[in-house]
């Protein structure tokens, strides 16, 4: 079965990020965010996928065997795309980018370029505000080991040459002092960032790195030499897990340990300055033990990512316009969300629409003296949590407080243990997933009683997760709801997290993994190939941010040879071929990148005229639906159904931001047809909606 490399598929999708850094159509400063979002997604990339193949390679050869493809040419092949790749992003970021600040009157400036007026108030500027944050440490023979901290930028000093002369007629005496080895870490966090902005000259405006400012001032630590080189390296660890192998009970325990040897995990790549003097990097080694197969020639400047701290310097026009987000039209803005939930459905589109109608709801469930229990999934926590905030308020109030906590949410893990402590402290009933099974879907149930001693739920069924910080950037559709077809599926989902008893009978509505939602799936595509055979309409629309797994891919291959016309929008990972003759022929594929991350999954299947919708928080991944807790649910309502299928189209007819499978941007067809920008298009359209009743 043909299929494209997962690795391979997800650098395609990186590549997408790079474009929009290449595009002069994006703002300026919005260009130079995307080659943070590229740098800082190679850099996750190398910390888990490349530290994964790595392993894989240092299995013995009797293991490999037992592996579908060899995973030294799949390193092999990454690492060939992630280097042309990296020569792109240098090319983008010194022949386009650099020039076009130039042009915009902001000025990134190299110690080299600055004038003498420039150079004293910038060595003023080391002295006053950097030198004190300096930490050097030599690299000599007292030292037996350096330890370089994960993502941190580090500048080498190679020191050489005494500054005095030798002694009249005796020549130059070998002087072991004469050439030294340091190391230091940049204090960009100490600094306050990454960039340093200089004095303004009329209309032109001036700034540095961090680094430059600190290569100016270096010779000024050193008196005695009359060299200091300054370059710069980053060390990236191996940050996978692998907690689905071990076998311990106590997770919680596991999880901080593993936090603590992520931080000193094993290097999985080092970037250096390619111009840096081969005895640096030679010294490098030696005493971080790191080898020629982790160096990776990176260029003069490291952690890009630090670009999303970049100074905007007031200009408005070099960033995208303002997308403030919009009331909703059926929720309201004052007043109980309850008793509107528990009149009609109602679908919120974060972040075109605020995020703020799920903490209200939960400091109103909080406050409401009628509700009696809160369960709540929690996989992605923001730092400063409103939506803990509001559960702990909860637990205080006297409700009786359920979270079921994601422990095993990479890079997260952190921001969850601290709220899962401190709920648990204030008395909530907190569930910590099983080694071997992540909790993925996102799902509130409130539990109130009402008239006549009867009790009524309210459900909040989402894509995204309950994160105030990333609601304002992913894009995600949330189903609000008091049908009782859904919250009493709800509750069954919450009733497994907690006594790990798996459902007696297949949901009727809601599509749960591990258990229906891949043969329900198999089944909706059977279907459409059915239909297919007896000659009537039958297709498939999918929008997902992965996929990936082969059983599902060789379904929708059957479903093309029977005729089943396929849509994919993907955003990230896509293993399936599209457009392959006698193959996949009746597939197409496209990927959106834009201002907002998309973030939502929506399933549609023709089934003879009655569109079947749903939302979910399952991508078609191996994982999403063999090994996680995943809840796809259908939109029970026309009219809400008719909402998405209408945003859907919004990115089916994109022919601004939408690229095929190999990256080509699809131009209008025919000739003349409107432009469409499915985010922007999606704006104004929600933005237009009536208040309804």
């Amino acid at each position: 079965m043909k299929t494209l490399p997962r690795d391979l598929s997800w650098l395609r999708f990186n590549a997408r990020v790079l474009q929009e850094a290449q595009a002069d159509t994006v703002p300026l400063l919005e260009r130079l965010k995307f080659l943070a979002i590229f740098s800082a997604n190679l850099d996750e990339f190398f910390k888990v996928r490349v530290a994964t193949l790595r392993r894989l390679v240092k299995l013995k050869k009797k293991t490999r065997a037992q592996l579908n493809e060899s995973p030294r040419r799949q390193l092999k092949a990454v690492l060939a795309e992630v280097q042309r790749q990296q020569e792109a992003f240098g090319t983008t970021y010194r022949e386009q980018l650099l020039p076009a600040l130039n042009a915009a009157h902001i000025h990134l400036l190299g110690e080299a370029e600055l004038t003498d007026a420039q150079r004293a108030w910038v060595l003023e500027y080391f002295n006053n505000s950097v030198r004190d944050l300096l930490s050097p440490v030599v690299l000599d023979g007292t030292l037996h080991h350096l330890f370089l901290k994960d993502q941190a930028v580090y500048l080498t000093l190679f020191l050489t040459g005494p500054r005095a002369a030798p002694a009249k007629g005796k020549g130059r005496a070998k002087d072991h002092a004469a050439e030294r080895v340091l190391v230091l870490e940049l204090p960009t966090k100490r600094h306050g960032g990454r960039f340093v902005q200089l004095p303004a000259d009329g209309d032109e405006r001036y700034v540095m790195f961090l680094d430059d400012v600190v290569r100016v001032g270096a010779p000024g630590l050193f008196p005695a030499y009359a060299g200091v080189a300054v370059h710069a390296v980053k060390l990236s660890r191996d940050a996978e897990l692998d907690i689905e192998e071990e076998v311990s009970d106590d997770l919680l325990a596991k999880i901080r340990s593993s936090l603590a040897k992520r931080a000193t995990g094993y290097p999985a790549r080092m970037l250096y300055d390619p111009a840096m003097p081969r005895e640096v990097l030679r010294a490098l080694k030696q005493k971080t033990g790191i080898g020629d197969e982790e160096l990776v020639a990176g260029s003069r400047y490291h952690n890009f990512r630090d670009f999303f701290g970049f100074p905007s310097f007031g200009q408005a026009g070099l960033l995208n316009p303002a997308w403030p987000p919009l009331p909703h039209p059926t929720l309201p803005r004052t007043g109980s969300l309850l008793a509107a939930i528990g009149r009609r459905d109602h679908l919120l589109h974060p972040p075109y629409q605020s995020f703020d109608y799920v903490t209200r709801l939960l400091r109103e469930a909080a406050a409401d003296p009628q509700v009696s229990a809160v369960a709540i999934t929690l996989y992605r926590v923001a730092a400063k949590s409103a939506v803990a905030k509001a559960l702990l308020k909860a637990v205080k109030n006297g409700k009786q407080v359920t979270v079921v906590v994601e422990l095993k949410a990479r890079f997260d893990e952190e921001s969850n243990i601290y709220w899962a402590e401190k709920l648990q402290k204030a008395g909530a009933h907190v569930i910590f997933t099983p080694p071997e099974q992540k909790v993925h879907a996102k799902l509130l149930l409130i539990t109130r009683r009402e008239a006549a001693e009867t009790t009524r739920q309210y459900a909040y069924l989402s894509t995204g997760n309950f994160n105030e910080d990333t609601a304002e950037l992913y894009t995600d559709h949330s189903l609000f709801t008091a049908d009782e077809r859904l919250t009493r599926e709800v509750a069954a989902v919450f009733n497994y997290c907690h006594d790990r008893v798996a459902p007696a009978a297949p949901f009727e509505h809601l599509l749960l993994a591990p258990f229906a939602l891949r043969p329900r799936l198999n089944e909706l595509i059977d279907h459409e190939i059915k239909l297919a055979h007896k000659g009537a309409p039958a297709y498939i629309i999918l929008k997902l941010n992965a996929l990936q797994d082969p059983g599902l891919i060789a379904r929708l291959y059957a479903a093309s040879k029977a005729g089943v016309r396929i849509e994919l929008i993907i955003r990230g990972i896509g293993c399936l071929v599209p457009g392959e003759a006698g193959l996949s022929e009746h597939i197409s594929q496209r990927g959106l990148v834009d201002r907002n991350l998309e973030h939502s999954r929506v399933y549609v299947f023709g089934n003879g005229g009655e569109e079947k919708v749903f939302v979910s928080s399952a991508d078609w991944m191996t994982r999403n639906l063999d090994r996680r807790v995943e809840v796809a649910f259908p939109l029970l309502d026309e009219t809400l159904r008719a909402e998405v299928r209408q945003l859907l189209d919004f990115q089916r007819a994109d022919n601004v931001k939408a690229r095929d499978f190999d990256n080509q941007f699809i131009l209008p067809t025919p000739a003349g047809a409107p432009r469409v920008r499915a985010q922007e298009a999606t704006y104004q359209w929600l933005k237009k909606l009536k208040r309804r009743p």
